[in-house]
């Protein structure tokens, strides 16, 4: 039986700028089964994980559960949660880091200002290597799980760096996806190998464009056009570039900028990839939405 992923991959759809939009994630340790709606289907308890989810609704924070990889028994909650908070636009990307005994606590962080990049302060700053998250939520898609799951355990044996499982990364057709903090960057249809040299890249500050389905602070045309600029130009320092939009007529023009001072302009469209196929294991057919970006013109 045919995949939403082995679908994806056989028709070539491409990669990049299909990263889920957050400038700031709310990682919170929870043990044991998820469901579909992990937030309020599993040990967590279901009104402070629907309360989560609204508080940090047009923040810009995307809240997800992590749990150690490995096996996932119906175990009850650990007497306390690891809390990861990573803000990740460039040039001012932080990781920071707590633990909790009981996650409604987080109902009381500010959530409008996690979302501009403002900590205040909260808990420790993560003085580690790389944080992998690899999407193995087979009750969102099986793909997630029968290619997830073994990847999360393979990284966690390297020690590349520290490894989660973690509940909704979006794209299941590019499975095994993985998001890597502190730049933010998801990546998918990725191998073992492919994995950790993307996590030895993120140790020396660099990103893995062959890999990435983009850095998830900027809206998709700005991912479409920052990979794009990567692509003319060899570029794959992490923090090298930034992006600004705007809509005009039939799409977006994004201007890329680099620390250096050179900057380029990308005309970028909204189309869709045909023919169609499940962007998800049991749904029925559709036609993606895909980015086209280009050319790239020096400005």
């Amino acid at each position: 039986m045919s995949t939403c992923a082995t679908l994806s991959l056989e028709l070539s759809e491409p990669l990049a700028a299909t990263a889920a939009t957050a400038s700031t994630w709310l990682l919170v340790e929870q043990a044991g089964p998820w469901g579909a709606k992990a937030l309020v289907e599993s040990h967590l308890d279901t009104a402070v994980g629907a309360a989560l989810e609204a508080a940090a609704a047009g923040s810009g924070v995307r809240v997800a559960l992590v749990r150690s990889p490995g096996r996932h028994a119906d175990a009850r909650p650990d007497a306390r949660h690891q809390v990861v908070v990573a803000h990740t636009v460039p040039g001012r990307s932080w990781v920071r880091r707590w633990s909790v005994a009981d996650p409604a606590e987080l109902l009381g962080l500010d959530f409008a200002a996690l979302g501009a990049g403002v900590h205040g302060g909260l808990g420790v700053e993560h003085d580690g290597g790389p944080i992998a998250l690899v999407c193995t939520n087979g009750r969102r898609d099986r793909c997630c799980a029968l290619l997830g799951r073994p990847l999360a355990a393979e990284l966690a044996a390297s020690g590349l760096g520290e490894v989660w499982e973690v509940t909704h990364l979006g794209g299941h057709r590019f499975s095994p996806t993985m998001l890597v903090l502190p730049f933010g960057y998801a990546y998918g249809r990725l191998s073992g190998a492919a994995a950790k040299e993307v996590l030895a890249s993120t140790a020396a500050g660099h990103t893995v464009p062959e890999f990435s389905r983009g850095r998830s602070c900027w809206e998709r045309p700005g991912q479409a056009a920052e990979h794009a600029v990567r692509l003319a130009v060899g570029e794959t320092s992490a923090e090298a570039l930034t992006v600004r939009q705007a809509a005009v007529d039939g799409g977006w023009s994004v201007e890329v900028r680099h620390v250096d001072g050179r900057g380029w302009r990308v005309p970028v469209s909204e189309g869709v990839s045909e023919p169609p196929r499940p962007e998800s294991c049991g749904k029925a057919a559709g036609l993606p939405s895909r980015m086209v970006a280009g050319p790239v013109e020096r400005l």
